[in-house]
């Protein structure tokens, strides 16, 4: 179990529920004044138990020890109470019960209080309690604590409940000498000027005062945890019960004090004749045997029985808080592994994503580059077409891109390359057909003028035999007969058509 640095106690007088069966008038007001706190226990089935309330601390208030909670820590701590032991003089071995409710009451009436109330509150308020006592451990102190709930008995008011807190670190609060509410006071947070002021607090040795007069005490703060009650007729604090049981004892006078110095001698005289007898089990004392017993023998066997309990309860306690060790170290276990496995989850999934965007965008630059490819084919682009062109199809889908093609055939249509290599081929055919009949022309033209040289040569050969006869004046009129036929057989005196 942790060892806390310090340790403080608060204490309040105990309130039962006492029964009918005891005293049913006192049943009634003891129900009036703790019905709000008390557990919810059946006791007329579990007639082993004896319910009560008290409360805790006040809170917001300095107690005598010099030493105080605020509303703010109260909050967070009260239901830690819950489930802690009920022991008699804070001896740990002797558990005599347990804490099953907390709750919260005005500071002097003890009327209930909501948790929302108790936040808002700047004045004390107290924190109340409720919890049973085991019966079967010591009926004997349970009838004491009903005793305590009856103004009649010199039992009233007797036994105290004071609650031992454990706590890691504490701040100072400054209040004037007759002032113990906290509302008024002044707070010191600083670690330097703590260590400075600690030797004046009770809790230390000191007197609780300053140098100014004024009183220095000791806030309850950081990690605080409730330890347990112990049932106590000599409480620490400032306790209603003890502080009147007190004042009438100082108010004896002095024959009233030898009447009672005498009545105890005679008690004294007349235990000495009691029988020593011992006790083997708890139904061994009756109203017969008690008259035999002595109070050292009765109170040897409930300290036995308490201590047989407290190892029971303290056997049971040790494999409880063993076992929700174990659950938690294997909860911390399982929390590291689970946030182990989530670190990795993420890391591969933040890989995988990684590699999608890249597998989305290599697909797509390679889609990209099929359409422009695409497009290069079908039409013969320049430079600027394709700027244009990349910039429109680069976010498209299937579908778009379709439609933008239909819309391209009729843009570029001019740049078509197939319409284009058609153009040129029928150009070519045509520049072709052209070249074969000049070609053509050129050689009927040849073959007309090889006849008509034919001609004339015959022509000549015929006349050569005339040549002689010619006169010398012809020869004025034409120099030569070839001239001469040549002449009337030039070329272009025909009209030649080539088929």
């Amino acid at each position: 179990m942790k060892e806390f640095k310090y340790k403080t106690i608060f204490s309040s007088t105990l309130k039962p529920l006492v029964s009918e069966e005891k005293d049913k008038y006192l049943a009634m007001a003891s129900l009036m004044d703790i019905a709000d706190f008390i557990p919810d226990v059946n006791v007329d089935k579990n007639i082993d138990l004896l319910p009560i309330a008290f409360n805790a601390f006040v809170a917001n208030r300095v107690n005598k020890n010099g030493d105080v909670i605020d509303a703010n820590t109260s909050l967070k701590v009260y239901k830690n109470f819950i489930n802690k032991p009920i022991n008699i003089e804070h001896n740990r071995d002797r558990i005599v019960g347990t804490i099953l409710s907390a709750g919260f009451s005005e500071f002097g009436t003890d009327k209930a209080l909501t948790e929302a109330q108790a936040a808002e509150m700047k004045g004390p308020f107290n924190i109340t309690l409720g919890g049973v006592i085991w019966k079967v451990a010591s009926s004997e102190l349970a009838d004491i604590i009903e005793d305590s709930a009856d103004p009649t008995s010199e039992n009233y008011l007797k036994i105290s409940a004071s609650w031992e807190l454990g706590f890691t670190d504490y701040h100072l609060v400054v209040l004037p000498e007759d002032d113990k509410n906290i509302e008024n006071g002044e707070f010191i947070t600083e670690a330097e000027e703590i260590d400075r002021l600690s030797d004046n607090l009770r809790a230390f040795g000191g007197d609780g005062k300053l140098d100014n007069g004024k009183n220095v005490y000791r806030q309850v703060v950081a990690e605080v945890v409730p330890l347990g009650i112990g049932l106590t007729e000599s409480p620490a604090a400032d306790v209603k019960g003890v502080a009147a049981e007190k004042d009438e004892k100082e108010k004896l006078s002095d024959n009233q004090k030898d009447a009672s110095s005498q009545t105890d001698e005679n008690n004294v005289v007349n235990n000495e004749k009691v029988m020593k007898k011992t006790i083997e089990n708890i139904k061994d004392i009756s109203d017969d045997t008690l008259t035999e017993l002595s109070a050292s023998t009765i109170t040897d066997f409930i300290k036995s029985e308490l201590e047989k309990a407290a190892d029971q309860y303290q056997k049971e306690m040790t494999e409880k808080e063993e076992a929700l060790n174990a659950a938690t170290e294997q909860s911390e276990s399982l929390q590291k592994e689970h946030d182990q496995l989530t670190d990795e989850l993420t890391k591969v999934k933040d890989a995988l994503g990684e590699l999608e965007k890249a597998n989305v965008e290599r697909e797509a630059e390679e889609k990209f580059n099929q359409r422009m490819s695409l497009l290069d084919e079908e039409y013969a682009l320049s430079d600027e077409d394709r700027e244009v062109i990349a910039s429109d199809i680069k976010e498209m889908d299937e579908e778009a891109f379709a439609a933008y093609q239909q819309k391209l055939s009729v843009l570029l249509s001019g740049k078509n390359r197939s319409a284009i290599a058609k153009a040129e081929a029928e150009k070519q055919e045509e520049t072709e057909a052209s070249e074969k009949k000049e070609l053509k022309e050129a050689s009927a033209s040849e073959e007309v003028s090889s006849a008509v040289k034919e001609v004339v040569e015959e022509v000549l050969e015929n006349a050569e035999t005339e040549e002689d006869e010619v006169l010398v004046s012809s020869e004025a009129e034409e120099s030569t007969i070839y001239d001469k036929y040549a002449k009337a057989f030039g070329l272009d005196q025909f009209d030649i058509t080539l088929k």
